[in-house]
Parts: C-alpha cells; sequence; structure tokens
C-alpha cells in the first residue's frame, strides 16, 4: 500500500512516517525542508513541496492508495487560511488522480469538538491563543466533509511526546466527554490502523487517554 503524509517532518507526521514504515508501507513524505526529514529507508520516498502548491502535490500523488493530512503551524493572531486552502489543494489533486481515502487531523476545539476540551482550554486558550487558527480548522472540517473522498477527520486531545502504548479511547459521541492528553505516538498509531479499516469512515473520532 502506497500512502502519503503531507507534513511529515515533526509532530504526529513524523511518528506516522516512522510507524508505517515499520509496518510495511510504501511512504512518500511531502515535506517543505527535506533536509529536516532525517530519516533513510528504502520504502521511504522524501519530496519537497508545500500543500499550497498544487504542482507539488501532484506530483506525488499518482497511485497513492492513502492521503494524510497532519500539518500544523504556530500559534498567530493571524488570519489562518493554511488548512483550509490545503485540504481543498489536496481533495482537488486527489479528484485528479483518482484517490479516495483521506486521513485528515484537525484537534480538539474543531467543529463539534467545541466545548469538549475543559474550562481552562475551552473558555482560554482556544480563543484567546488558538482561535485563528482554529476557525480555520473548522473551514477545513467543513470542505473535507462536503466532498465526495472517503475521509476520516482525526480530533487528537491535548498532545503529548509520551511513548507509544497502543491504549487509548476513541470518542464519536462527545456527550460527557472532555479530552485529555494522547501521545503523537499513539495518535499515529490510531491514523496507521485505518489504512485498512472503514470503521471511522466519515466520521470525526476524538482521542484521548
Amino acid at each position: 500500500m502506497n500512502v502519503l503524509i503531507i507534513g511529515a517532518s515533526r509532530g504526529i507526521g513524523l511518528e506516522l512516517v516512522k510507524l508505517a514504515l515499520d509496518n510495511g508501507y510504501l511512504v512518500t513524505a511531502l515535506v517543505r525542508d527535506p533536509s529536516k526529514l532525517s530519516i533513510k529507508h528504502d520504502k521511504l520516498r522524501v519530496a519537497k513541496g508545500n500543500i499550497l502548491d498544487t504542482d507539488s502535490i501532484s506530483r506525488v500523488m499518482k497511485d497513492q492508495d492513502v492521503v494524510c493530512c497532519t500539518i500544523g503551524i504556530n500559534p498567530t493572531f493571524r488570519k489562518v487560511t493554511v488548512f483550509s486552502e490545503g485540504v481543498s489543494n489536496v481533495i482537488q489533486e486527489m479528484k485528479k488522480a483518482g484517490v479516495k481515502r483521506l486521513i485528515s487531523v484537525t484537534g480538539i476545539g474543531a467543529g463539534d469538538s467545541k466545548g469538549h476540551g475543559g474550562f481552562l482550554y475551552d473558555k482560554i486558550v482556544n480563543p484567546l491563543i488558538l482561535g485563528t487558527i482554529y476557525k480555520d480548522k473548522d473551514r477545513e472540517e467543513s470542505i473535507i466533509k462536503s466532498s465526495d473522498v472517503d475521509w476520516t477527520i482525526v480530533r487528537p486531545g491535548f498532545l503529548t511526546n509520551g511513548e507509544l502504548t497502543e491504549n487509548y479511547r476513541v470518542f464519536t459521541d462527545l456527550k460527557g466527554v472532555t479530552a485529555g492528553k494522547i501521545s503523537r505516538k499513539d495518535v499515529a498509531h490510531f491514523i496507521l490502523e485505518q489504512f485498512n479499516s472503514n470503521q471511522y469512515l466519515k466520521k470525526t473520532p476524538l482521542l484521548t487517554y
């Protein structure tokens, strides 16, 4: 199986590259700066590109079976459009290449997960520090949901650099749920499990310990 990971040089994307290679997948990593991805592997192809550049996406989309979008940015008070514009470009190129499966990471506070991060996060951190980011993640989710690709939107709780446990909870019904922590490695594990599963097809699972 061929897997395209966009945003592969750090965070969840980097952990997913490592895990996918360990499990025998053929991985294409699309990164802005290939020098930042130090992994060498005979099943890894590293391509320079940007999610906002349709030409670079087009060059790596052919023959992919799964596309994983794991991009992230630092907090900013400026208007953010990279998530919505980026996923629009990805879906456009998926359609052209006949690729159907998309797994995209947003986060706690996107869509109907808003209000499930606990008082401090919901009332202070998200609106005051991450507000512009999550407005665009809302737009990203809407674009994905209105598309005809086979999508899964993954919403991790509060990310840590902890170990891989393979022991976490997955919620699609958020009634009474408040997100906690989860390691980037375990988020990568969940994404990997979706490569050959339709369990969360067209769903928005929230991941937490």
